[in-house]
């Protein structure tokens, strides 16, 4: 893999789910890799402190999200932080 981004994401979710990232798809859902809601939450919380990003409020329940899903929210919410003026 060579996307650092989609390669650190694929990493916390194997950290924080403690399962081997070798099972981990782009298509992959969080349910699908059998992430537990309190998982999910923990993976969003360190990729939100990895990259230094906010995801917008959203619907707590995680399992229908793809992991490609998550990738591309954490673009976007990257692209949002290049995009802000500094403080």
């Amino acid at each position: 893999m060579s996307d650092p981004i989609e390669s650190k994401v694929f990493d916390i979710i194997a950290n924080d789910a403690k399962i081997d990232r070798s099972t981990i798809t782009l298509e992959s859902t969080l349910k699908d890799l059998g992430v537990t809601s309190l998982d999910a939450i923990e993976v969003i919380f360190d990729i939100e402190e990895e990259f230094k990003v906010t995801f917008p409020e959203r619907d707590p329940n995680f399992d229908g999200d793809t992991v490609a899903g998550l990738i591309g929210a954490l673009r976007e919410a990257l692209a949002r932080k290049d995009a802000a003026p500094p403080a």
